[in-house]
């Protein structure tokens, strides 16, 4: 039930961005998913891949600083109020949300986002019990 991501420490400056979507293009690694968040001086890309190992050892090969982790990627009704029947689940057992990004391809009638827990299996057990779909990271990675 949880997904691999791999994020990646970028300088702020022209040229990166390009740089790290190039390699990974031309080692034959799709990009499923992203965010991108920054301060004046370094960005972070958090990205979903379909071949996490190898978009890391490509990367680091080149100078970047590559971490892993864990996320989980949830179905949600592509409705108002879709995302907050989520949310509120997850603030009636305190679980909190560290991050979160939209993942671009739709699943049925749902859209997909993908958040990063500060006690995943903890997040996992309440979306489970109130019936959220939590897609594998095996299909979210063919998408």
């Amino acid at each position: 039930m949880k997904v691999e991501q791999i994020s990646i420490f970028i300088e702020n400056k022209s040229g990166r961005l390009a740089e790290i979507t190039r390699i990974l293009g031309e080692a034959g690694i799709n990009i499923r998913a992203l965010s991108l968040a920054d301060t004046s001086d370094f960005g972070i890309l958090r990205l979903i891949v379909n071949e996490v190992e190898k978009a890391k050892a490509v990367l680091k090969e080149k100078g970047f600083t590559v971490s892993k982790t864990e996320v989980v990627a949830v179905e949600v009704p592509d409705q108002p109020g879709g995302l907050s029947t989520i949310l509120q689940a997850l603030d009636r057992d305190n679980t909190n949300v560290e991050y979160m990004y939209a993942f671009v391809e739709r699943c049925g009638g749902n859209a997909v986002i993908i958040f990063r827990f500060d006690e995943t299996d903890k997040a996992i057990a309440t979306l489970t019990a109130n019936n959220f779909n939590i897609l594998a990271g095996e299909r979210l990675y063919s998408m």
